[in-house]
C-alpha cells in the first residue's frame, strides 16, 4: 500500500501534463516526500476548468472503520471501487489526478526490518499521475485539530505488476502517464475510467533509490 510519494517536477511541467487551466496552488515547491495526511497538489474538475490546487491526503473513511474511534485520519488508498462508500465519489466531479515523480513500497530485509524502497517511470523520474479521487469534507482528523473542513484526496490501487510485487506483493498505485489516459481518467463516463485500474506493464517501471523516506533524486 503505497503511503509515501515524491513529486519534485515544478508548476509547468504538472500542467503541461494535466491541461490544468487554473492554478491555486500558491509557490510548489519540490515535495520529495509526502506522507499520509499531508497536503498534496492535485488537479481536479471545475465548472471553469482543470485545476491545480492543494489537498490533504486520506478520504474520508467507511463508516466500519471509525467504531469506537474520535478522529478519522483518512483512507490513502481505495481498490475496491463497487463499494457504495466509493461510488459516490466515482463521477467526474470527484475524479482528480495527483502528479508524481515517484512512490515507495517497504522491502523486507532478512534482519525484519521494512526500509522504503523508490519506483519511478525511468531514471529521469518523468512526472506522472495517480488517478485519484477528492471530495470537501468535515471531519475530526486529529483530536488536537478539532472538526475542520478540507479537500480530501486519495488514489486508487490495483494488482502490482512484477517489479513492484517483488517487494510489495498486494497493490500498486493506478498510474496515468500521458496528458490522453489523464482526460479519459477526468472526462469519461465510469466504466471506461475505470478501465484503468489494471497494473503498469512489467517494464514501465525501475527501482531508483532505496532505504530514504524522501526520495533523493530529483
Amino acid at each position: 500500500m503505497c503511503n509515501l510519494y515524491a513529486v519534485t517536477k515544478g508548476q509547468q511541467a504538472i500542467h503541461e501534463l494535466t491541461r490544468a487551466m487554473h492554478d491555486r496552488a500558491g509557490n510548489l515547491p519540490p515535495l520529495p516526500g509526502i506522507f499520509p495526511d499531508y497536503p498534496a497538489p492535485i488537479v481536479r474538475n471545475t465548472v471553469a476548468g482543470r485545476e491545480l490546487t492543494m489537498a490533504r491526503w486520506g478520504m474520508p473513511s467507511p463508516a466500519f472503520a471509525l467504531k469506537g474511534r474520535n478522529s478519522d485520519p483518512g483512507v490513502t488508498n481505495v481498490r475496491n471501487t463497487a463499494s457504495p462508500h466509493w461510488r459516490r465519489w466515482l463521477g467526474p466531479e470527484n475524479r482528480c489526478v495527483v502528479p508524481f515523480t515517484s512512490f515507495s513500497e517497504n522491502e523486507v530485509l532478512p534482519n525484519g526490518s521494512r526500509p522504503p524502497i523508490w519506483f519511478a517511470i525511468d531514471e529521469s523520474r518523468p512526472l506522472a499521475c495517480f488517478a485519484g479521487l477528492w471530495t470537501h469534507w468535515t471531519s475530526v482528523r486529529k483530536v488536537r485539530e478539532g472538526e475542520t473542513t478540507n479537500d480530501l484526496f486519495a488514489f486508487l490501487t490495483t494488482e502490482p505488476n512484477a517489479i513492484v510485487g517483488s517487494y510489495h506483493p498486494k497493490a500498486m498505485p493506478v498510474i496515468l502517464r500521458t496528458p490522453e489516459e489523464i482526460d479519459t481518467w477526468m472526462q469519461a463516463p465510469v466504466p471506461v475510467a475505470l478501465q484503468f485500474q489494471r497494473p503498469l506493464p512489467d517494464d514501465a517501471l525501475v527501482i531508483v533509490a532505496r532505504g530514504a523516506k524522501q526520495d533523493p533524486g530529483q
